[in-house]
């Protein structure tokens, strides 16, 4: 699959977009309502950070016990009940005189469905789409993502100056019904791709069974730890550029859009594998070097260039699909989306001890750094796999001949 024109015609693509793009929409603008409303509440930039970040740190309980849900329930069905639960949640948010405990209960909450839903929805697209249109759809899918955040934040920051952000939680509540209307009268329904009910025990076996082979080992750590790293340094550029810091992430989901687009769209199939380590390298380099302190125009400029490096993640997703059976490709990909989340809340945490330490500028240094010694070792490992995995397979077909020769 080559063009968009055939990625649009194929069914349930569009309405699946469509649900998509109305909760990332919700998201947004309820999360800025949220952190609005908190900080005017408590006038802690701390809790008015977990407010917006919270759920995706709730993620990581969801990924250790609910993700066996993502192969085992039926996808239409649970992205509906998904969308209407966080709109009862947004809804509950909006309650005048809500406690602040009950703000973040909630948020707890809409954290453990949000695992769940990631690997539903990453399932369901491996399930529309052809192999060969996986990247192209992965790549509009996060193309959409980006163009839907700086759409949401920029629409929920003019709504702000004339809705109170109790009305705005109401409008993300109200998004959030539009998602599981779309989802409900859109896709077509379907059976579980795999057997059995869900249970923290089936999530812990097919997530030991996932880490069990050494190629999806490698994919996933090629997915998490590069990325994760250099979405630390990421969350330095208000500390680094108060000014610029804007500009810098205007630019870096320009550069992500630009890089999806490319490797999506225009890279042959055939060339796709090995842009992996390139991509990567591409995502950390031009940090390093942000220790010279260049100008707001310059930074600005390489943070554009680096997140065309983000592109890699279609690259290793592709890989990792094709590594996965396919009664399992929604918790495949619900795995890769908790870990994803928890290193880059660990490259934060790490970026920003390493500022206070230092200064923005040598942490951000740092954690590129970091970055592309992280990419160089895996690539060096996965060149060995591959090559143990051809040494094994001359062996075989060698001791198969010998057999046959004595025989």
């Amino acid at each position: 699959m080559r063009s968009y024109r055939t990625l649009f015609r194929t069914p349930e693509f569009t309405p699946f977009l469509l649900s998509f793009a109305a909760s990332a929409a919700a998201e947004t603008i309820g999360g800025l309502a949220l952190a609005t409303l908190v900080y005017r509440a408590t006038g802690s930039p701390l809790l008015t950070a977990l407010s917006m970040f919270g759920p995706q740190l709730a993620q990581l309980l969801g990924g250790m016990f609910l993700l066996s849900g993502a192969d085992r329930l039926p996808p239409r069905a649970i992205l509906t009940v998904i969308s209407l639960a966080f709109a009862a949640g947004t809804a509950v948010l909006a309650l005048p005189g809500l406690p602040v405990w009950a703000v973040f209960a909630v948020l707890l909450l809409k954290g453990l469905v949000a695992s769940l839903g990631g690997g539903v929805r990453g399932g369901l697209m491996n399930d529309i789409l052809t192999k060969d249109g996986y990247v192209l759809g992965r790549s509009v899918y996060n193309m959409l993502w980006g163009l839907m955040q700086m759409a949401g934040f920029a629409t929920g920051g003019v709504l702000l100056t004339v809705l109170t952000p109790r009305t705005c939680l109401l409008l993300a509540a109200a998004l959030f019904v539009t998602a599981a209307v779309v989802n409900h009268l859109g896709l077509t329904p379907r059976s579980p791709r795999a057997a059995g009910r869900p249970s923290l025990a089936a999530t812990w076996r097919t997530n030991a069974l996932l880490w069990s082979s050494r190629s999806r080992r490698l994919t996933y750590l090629g997915l998490w730890v590069p990325n994760g790293l250099v979405v630390g340094g990421d969350s330095l550029y208000v500390s680094y550029a108060p000014a610029a810091a804007g500009t810098m992430y205007a630019c870096g989901a320009l550069g992500m859009f630009a890089g999806d687009l490319a490797v999506g769209r225009l890279v042959p199939p055939a060339l796709r594998p090995r842009l992996a380590t390139p991509l990567r390298l591409l995502l950390a380099a031009p940090y390093l070097f942000f220790v010279l302190r260049p100008s707001a125009v310059l930074s600005a400029t390489a943070a554009a260039v680096a997140s065309v490096g983000f592109a890699a993640s279609l690259v290793l997703q592709e890989r990792l699909m094709s590594l996965t059976p396919d009664d399992l490709t929604g918790q495949a990909l619900g795995l890769h989306a908790t870990g994803m989340v928890a290193f880059q809340g660990i490259g934060a945490l790490v970026a920003g001890t390493l500022a206070q330490l230092t200064a923005p500028a040598t942490a951000m240094t740092l954690m590129a750094a970091g970055s592309i010694t992280v990419t160089l070792v895996l690539s060096v490992l996965g060149r060995r796999e591959k090559r143990g995995a051809g040494e094994g397979t001359a062996a075989g077909v060698a001791g198969v001949a010998e057999g046959e020769g004595a025989g």
